[in-house]
């Protein structure tokens, strides 16, 4: 521990910068990997076969309560939202699963963009130390006394190295867990679209009528009644 910490006190005020980058980076992994990974975990074929088994036996108040006990979930918060729409016209179906999809993908994208963001910074911030420790070392060779010359020469190349890894060892550990983090999480938005769709397609195509010739030509059969009335032979009513 204390030839880290002499390490990071080597390497200046950049690399103690780094470090509070990578203590941040280390945070939102975390928060990330538990948020997607466990809090957000869940069967959701199992719920999916649940929900729908409900909705095609026209239990749709029963298919809600189902997702309302797990609403604590992304996926099942959006189906809560658009099955209480479920009685409602097709319309107020499908602006329920706009409504539910722009509520619920943001919980699964918030925040991951910026660890890419810390491993960019770890990395430019390393370059600076880099660079900070090539100016110390020419400022010796210029003008630093000959008998302390070598030690502030040494001394701006160690800062120049120091900085340089630990930049990348900030950097490549994030850079991986973000690999990992935004696949999971765009598995995660894939299953919510996925499922979402084909709820919303679900519930709009119950409340298609039966296809009988009213529904489907209902002019035509008007038309044909009204044609037969007046084609109708008048009744002789003979006085007896």
């Amino acid at each position: 521990m204390n030839t880290v910490l002499q390490f990071i006190s080597d390497s200046g005020f950049v690399g103690w910068c780094i470090m509070l980058v990578g203590i941040a980076s280390l945070a939102l992994i975390g928060e990330r990997a538990y948020v997607l990974y466990f809090k957000f975990g869940m069967n959701v074929d199992e719920f999916w076969n649940k929900v729908q088994t409900l909705v095609l036996a026209r239990k749709s108040d029963e298919a809600l309560v189902v997702a309302a006990q797990l609403q604590a979930k992304p996926i099942p918060a959006a189906f809560k939202t658009i099955l209480e729409k479920a009685d409602r016209d097709d319309d107020a179906i499908f602006q329920a699963h706009d409504i539910a999809m722009a509520e619920t993908v943001p919980q699964f994208t918030k925040r991951t963009h910026y660890l890419s963001m810390f491993a960019n910074v770890a990395t430019l911030m390393g370059l600076l130390g880099t660079i900070h420790g090539l100016i110390l070392s020419f400022q010796a060779v210029a003008t630093a006394d000959p008998s302390t010359k070598q030690a502030l020469l040494a001394q701006g190349i160690a800062v120049s190295m120091y900085t340089t890894a630990l930049g990348l060892v900030v950097a490549i550990p994030a850079m991986v867990a973000y690999s990992f983090l935004i696949s999971r999480q765009n598995h995660l938005v894939d299953e919510l679209t996925e499922k979402c769709g084909k709820l919303t397609e679900l519930l709009t195509g119950a409340h298609m009528p039966s296809l009988t010739r009213q529904n489907i030509y209902p002019d035509n059969v008007a038309k044909d009644a009204v044609a037969a009335s007046v084609k109708a032979p008048p009744t002789n009513h003979k006085a007896s």
